[in-house]
């Protein structure tokens, strides 16, 4: 057998395409559903420049508010704009600020609960009651009132990952933090301590290892949240420059169209976005489900 198949061989003698193959083929098929739909948008997203070029400031005056057509798979938009070019480089723009978005959620909550797990005492207390005034609060004026303040510093796509991040902690911060108390009960942490590993050394080889899971999983669900927003911010002026192409300047750009008749410049961007988050989540939920069923009440985010 050579190096390369035995590497990928996994434990029990499976290889890691068998394990996921595996995986694959116990989804039940909405979830496959979701997974292959999301496979092909972010494909189509990734490829966006190679797929259809885009040129943001090119007008075309002879081609306004055409219907779906086979030129034009998905009309043209109120300058002329082939709308299926801009979706495509939407959906990327969308997708790309909701997974970083989520990312800063995730490392921010994460960082927080491990702290106060890890340290316990005052700093438990402190953080988990400023974490308690947080998640107390709308977030979504709070995600408005960050994006207006640093949209002139950072940019809209900058601006509105920042929002987000900041706002959508709490919840994975009372999990990672109720899974290192339960963690610290167990006895290879017990004997860790008893052979002198400090604080440190046991977040880093004991804690975090074990935390991965619920991080990951927060991760995933903050995605769909975060396109929301991004198409809400931008739908109010607040979000992305206007001449972007996102899912959420598409549907602003979208209320003079209707008013004229074309009805498919908005229906187009809102079922991609409709169908990137539903697909997202669906995920997340069959994710949830397998990995810790109580985290249905505390990861709603």
């Amino acid at each position: 057998m050579s190096s390369i198949a035995t590497g990928l061989r996994a434990r029990g003698g499976r290889t890691l395409f068998g394990r996921l193959s595996g995986f694959v083929g116990r989804m039940p098929r909405p979830v496959a559903g979701a997974a292959a739909v999301l496979l092909l948008l972010t494909v189509l997203a990734l490829a966006a420049d190679v797929v259809r070029p885009l040129n943001e400031t090119a007008v075309d005056l002879d081609s306004v508010l055409r219907a779906p057509s086979l030129a034009h798979p998905m009309g043209t938009d109120e300058v002329g704009r082939d709308l299926i070019t801009r979706v495509i480089h939407g959906a990327r723009v969308s997708l790309m600020i909701g997974g970083f978005a989520a990312l800063l959620a995730a490392a921010v909550g994460g960082a927080l609960g491990l702290a106060a797990g890890t340290l316990g005492g005052r700093v438990d207390t402190t953080i988990m009651r400023f974490t308690d005034a947080c998640a107390s609060q709308s977030h979504f004026f709070f995600v408005l009132l960050i994006a207006v303040l640093f949209r002139p510093a950072l940019g809209g796509a900058g601006a509105v990952m920042l929002a987000v991040g900041l706002t959508h902690w709490p919840a994975l911060a009372r999990i990672v933090r109720g899974e290192l108390l339960s963690v610290r009960e167990r006895p290879f942490v017990a004997a860790a301590i008893g052979g002198g590993a400090g604080r440190r050394r046991l977040a880093r080889r004991h804690y975090l290892p074990h935390l991965v899971p619920a991080i990951g999983l927060a991760f995933v669900l903050t995605i769909p949240h975060a396109i929301f927003h991004e198409a809400a911010l931008s739908f109010l002026g607040v979000g992305l420059e206007p001449h972007r192409a996102s899912l959420g300047n598409l549907l602003a750009d979208s209320q003079q169209a209707l008013l004229l008749g074309g009805w498919w410049v908005s229906l187009f961007p809102g079922l991609v976005l409709v169908v990137a988050a539903m697909t997202i989540g669906t995920i997340g939920e069959y994710w949830r489900e397998h990995l810790h069923p109580r985290w249905r009440s505390e990861l709603e985010l």
